[in-house]
């Protein structure tokens, strides 16, 4: 077996290595670091999340480093702060020892002046996201004449963030016989892309599979109805008591959203998105670190560069829209060879999400039931027990008050002592789930009705006077009914858009709410007018016949949706990829499905929750 110091690496890269605990390369480094410090050849490096990328390319570079020669040598391009904030630190452990060598990193949200100061005293190598280093190159401030290793870093998420542009100015500045490394753990076209137009004849080495997902990491996924989607993300936490991890959302509104009521319903738990400033960001990432947070709620974007490696799930709140972007997220956890659990929550309608997920990463995901009221309460009894058992005692806190607890205990033999003192912990949340109703049932019953319209009798069906000659598809009709705020609890049901005008379902509970929201909205410049349409019983063809129909819907010109996604078979698989995006970029991020549900007394909020803060649901450190 390979060491560090076969790689080639000098005495003071070794002795730091060994302070941070690293005895052995990995695949990655093994392949990469002996590559570069004695080549000057391009390279791409493809390697799953979490298998030492950083230490691949900071090693060889420190090695090869002139400390005397203040100019910047290298520039390392990442997309995200937290990952641009992360390398510069792992660099600055890696050098600690080898005097003269200075480490600066630069990206939006931080004092400009400090960085330029930064700048001006000499730094050899630059980590920055591209923004703020383009920002730089255009004030004179980083200087990139001398720069021997251009490092992209992420380079796939740099392309789907839109930094091709800066990209480009960047590579304007730097010399063409610098090496240029690209590090990435997918390999999507729009990476070769990069190897074509800012590559010189790269080699190219892959450590495991490109694009498939971490071995030790194993896949699930639970089937269940928007309105269910909150309520079966506390089960799967509550039933597993020992959960610490990420929970990933689509956007920002939505992060925050499940942030704020996991923490009112008693967890651990925190947001991680772009709207926070660094300073509450850097907090935010030092609680998860050190283990006050339990649960992360975190955007894909936010999350890059996290580097915790002791996550035991990662579960998706929301599919990403980016296949690769799930291997991204998968690998948070299943670090440093230990086992983690990726969790996808979907509905039906994105059950053919999950194939093309598949594919790529090479792997089966496992279908799981929610968890029972049963089944939580039984693992967390269980979980109790495990901590009594592991619990140290300090008898030089408690020895003086032992003759006063064993007097207030007397007469209680041991059954009745166990019985009450697990009781004490464990009446709240048994009380919590007691009758609590089968989330699986739910999902199956809507399952049995695949293709059918939703229950009439829970919606409302409305006319709008918009439709496709107005630019309208249920993307649009969907930001336009969220900007009316007509509540923050709303159900979309069904969608249908015709040429002239459209209808759709909402909640009944909001009827009058929804009319009176509407008085006065404009959809591109036109007013717009919603009234409530009367529905009568389907006919023996199954089509529904509405009075504010007309001819164009008898003469089944319309299509229908349900719920924004596409029934329509010419689409085929495409649909709710499609539909879902056109979710996403509405006017309102905003998704009324995405709020918990409560009128399900049993998950809902209530002043006999069980304290997660203390006891139950709490990861011992």
């Amino acid at each position: 077996m390979s060491t560090f110091k076969e790689l080639g690496l000098n005495d003071e890269i070794l002795k730091a290595l060994t302070d941070l605990g690293y005895e052995t390369p990995s695949e990655i480094q093994l392949k990469a670091i002996p590559q570069v410090i004695s080549s000057n050849q391009d390279l791409k490096a493809f390697a799953q999340t979490g298998t030492g990328k950083t230490a691949a390319f900071s090693l060889p570079v420190l090695q090869e480093l002139d400390a005397n020669n203040k100019s910047t040598q290298a520039i390392i391009l990442s997309p995200t702060r937290e990952l641009a904030v992360q390398i510069g630190k792992n660099i600055q452990d890696f050098s600690k020892y080898m005097k003269g060598v200075n480490v600066l990193t630069v990206y939006g949200g931080a004092n400009i002046q400090d960085q330029i100061r930064g700048l001006n005293k000499g730094a050899q190598i630059v980590v920055g996201t591209p923004g703020r280093t383009v920002d730089l190159i255009k004030r004179r401030s980083l200087k990139l004449d001398n720069v021997r290793w251009l490092i992209l870093d992420e380079a796939d998420e740099m392309l789907n963030m839109g930094f091709k542009d800066e990209l480009d100015q960047v590579l304007e500045v730097t010399p063409d016989n610098k090496q240029t490394l690209l590090f990435s753990a997918t390999f999507p076209r729009e990476v070769e892309s990069i190897a074509r137009n800012y590559m010189d004849n790269p080699i190219e080495i892959t450590a495991g599979k490109k694009n498939t997902g971490a071995d030790n990491v194993t896949n699930e996924y639970y089937v269940v109805t928007e309105r269910n989607r909150y309520p079966a993300l506390k089960r799967i936490c509550d039933a597993n008591p020992d959960v610490y991890g990420i929970v990933f959302c689509r956007t920002k509104r939505e992060t925050a959203q499940v942030a704020e009521n996991l923490i009112q319903d008693g967890y651990n738990a925190d947001a991680l998105h772009g709207d926070l400033s660094q300073a509450q960001r850097d907090g935010v990432m030092q609680k998860f670190r050190n283990n006050s947070l339990q649960i992360l709620v975190a955007t894909d974007v936010a999350a890059r560069g996290l580097d915790v490696s002791n996550l035991t799930h990662v579960i998706n709140y929301k599919l990403p829209d980016q296949i690769e972007a799930y291997t991204h997220r998968s690998g948070r956890t299943g670090r440093a060879g230990k086992k983690g659990i990726s969790i996808a929550l979907i509905t039906n309608k994105e059950m053919g999400r999950l194939r093309p997920i598949e594919r790529k990463i090479n792997k089966k995901f496992t279908k799981k039931e929610v968890p029972s009221g049963e089944e939580i309460c039984k693992n967390q009894l269980f979980s109790l027990i495990n901590i009594v058992k592991e619990t140290e005692v300090n008898h030089d806190q408690i020895d003086t008050y032992l003759e006063s607890i064993y007097s207030s205990l007397e007469g209680l033999n041991r059954e009745e002592l166990i019985q009450k003192f697990v009781s004490v912990e464990f009446n709240k949340f048994l009380k919590y789930y007691t009758n609590s109703r089968d989330l699986n049932e739910a999902e199956r019953s809507r399952s049995d009705d695949r293709g059918k319209s939703r229950d009439d009798e829970n919606m409302t069906r409305f006319f709008i006077n918009l439709g496709r000659k107005d630019n309208l598809n249920p993307g649009k009709l969907i930001g336009l009914i969220n900007e009316q705020e007509i509540t923050n609890n709303v159900e979309i049901g069904q969608i249908e858009i015709l040429d002239t005008f459209s209808f759709f379902e909402l909640d009944k509970n909001f009827t009058d709410e929804t009319i009176s929201s509407f008085q006065g909205a404009e959809f591109n410049g036109r007013s717009v007018n919603v009234e409530v349409t009367e529905k009568k019983k389907r006919s023996g063809g199954g089509r529904r016949n509405d009075r504010r129909g007309g001819s164009e819907e008898r003469r089944g010109r319309g299509r229908r949706y349900e719920g924004g996604g596409r029934s329509d078979r010419r689409e085929g698989g495409r649909s709710d990829r499609n539909d879902s995006r056109r979710r996403d970029r509405g006017s309102s991020d905003r998704r009324s499905s995405d709020r918990p549900d409560r009128s399900d007394r049993s998950d809902r909020r209530s002043s006999d929750r069980p304290d997660r803060s203390s006891g139950f649901g709490r990861r011992r450190d």
